[in-house]
């Protein structure tokens, strides 16, 4: 580990990490909500002629890239906009003609070989240079304060355009903002990810995230912290495996969605065992039932028949056998304590128990 962050390389592709793995979940949380989870994939085709443009022109193809993702991202969201062909059919020949004008064009270069071109597909660390660096972090910032201050207009659009139109956003720029973003992203994931992979990173943390937050802004959290750690771990881990990162990347990605989603789902399986519903009574538990009361946590649960049941929204939940110590008196009788845990038992919500 010492020895890879004395390589000038691996310290470029590091930083280029940390950029893309911040950014890359801001803009696709909002992608996931609007149901475009592939559009990042479609920008990376995009892109490439962009990157074939500038390898025949001499020019940056960074910029190059980014001017053709940009200028793409408007086209296909007015085409979306005004409605005048199939969203899916105009995305279909924006995407493919653009990684096929790039495999063409690209071919001209002097700089059109098959490994020229596979850095650009999926990234490769070694083409990270300074001064690339120095433009994936203007845009790594632009892209990050654009997110944030707009987050909860750019929430509101994707989750209901109709709802947003009727309160008077504006939501036709609001979702070429959020288009234009969504190119520049790929341009700075290109050099680490990989053109044809970085929809990955943008998509699959917002994904794992889901599974554990209970609010937006809690995956958008969750999402950039699993972001960072797949894309700086799997830049680290590429290293002294000697693979490419970006693959190395999204493999951690989609290592890390899969190890949450067991983890998430062996979790509800128990709390669901734990929260089995009891047979009806005929009769309503009480502090005068006649059952003893045994406080269970921050309830309590009523003896009957050898089992444990709780009042929950007008059935009674079933809480195993029997194993607490016996009651204590102010539990069975009539005392305020015993009261307290009968409106506590009453008023209980639908928690684990």
């Amino acid at each position: 580990m010492i020895e890879m962050l004395t390589v000038d390389f691996m310290q470029r592709a590091l930083i280029a990490a940390l950029l893309v793995g911040t950014v890359a979940p801001m803009v696709g949380i909002f992608l996931v909500q609007r149901r475009l989870s592939l559009i990042g994939d479609g920008m990376g085709h995009v892109a490439l002629a962009g990157v074939a443009i500038g390898l025949v022109t001499g020019s940056a193809p960074v910029l190059t890239a980014l001017a053709a993702a940009v200028v793409a991202a408007i086209v296909i969201e007015l085409l979306r906009a005004k409605g005048r062909t199939n969203g899916d059919v105009a995305l279909a020949v924006i995407f493919y003609g653009g990684i096929a004008a790039g495999v063409v064009i690209i071919s001209k270069s002097p700089d059109g070989t098959p490994a020229n071109l596979m850095k650009y597909l999926f990234g490769s660390i070694l083409t990270t240079q300074r001064g690339d660096l120095y433009v994936f972090a203007g845009l790594a910032l632009v892209i990050a304060v654009t997110t944030w201050a707009l987050r909860p207009r750019l929430f509101a659009v994707a989750n209901d355009e109709e709802y947003a139109r009727a309160v008077g956003l504006p939501v036709l720029p609001l979702n070429l903002v959020l288009a234009v973003l969504t190119a520049t992203t790929v341009v700075v994931a290109m050099r680490v990810v990989g053109l044809l992979l970085i929809s990955a990173l943008m998509i699959v943390p917002n994904a794992a995230g889901q599974l554990v937050a209970r609010s937006f802004s809690g995956g958008l959290r969750w999402a950039i912290a699993i972001g960072l750690v797949s894309s700086v771990g799997g830049v680290a881990l590429s290293y002294p495996l000697n693979t490419p990162s970006g693959g190395t990347i999204v493999l951690l990605a989609v290592a890390l969605f899969v190890v949450m989603a067991v983890v998430t789902g062996v979790a509800a399986r128990a709390r669901g065992r734990q929260h089995a519903v009891a047979e009806t009574h005929a009769h309503e538990h009480g502090i005068e039932c006649g059952h003893p009361a045994v406080t269970h946590g921050d309830h309590v649960d009523y003896l009957h028949d050898g089992h444990l049941h709780a009042a929950h929204e007008g059935h009674y939940d079933e809480h195993g056998d029997h194993d607490h110590p016996s009651p204590a008196p102010a539990e069975q009788s009539g005392t305020p304590g015993g009261e307290a845990a009968a409106a506590s038992s009453s008023t209980s919500t639908g928690t684990t128990r």
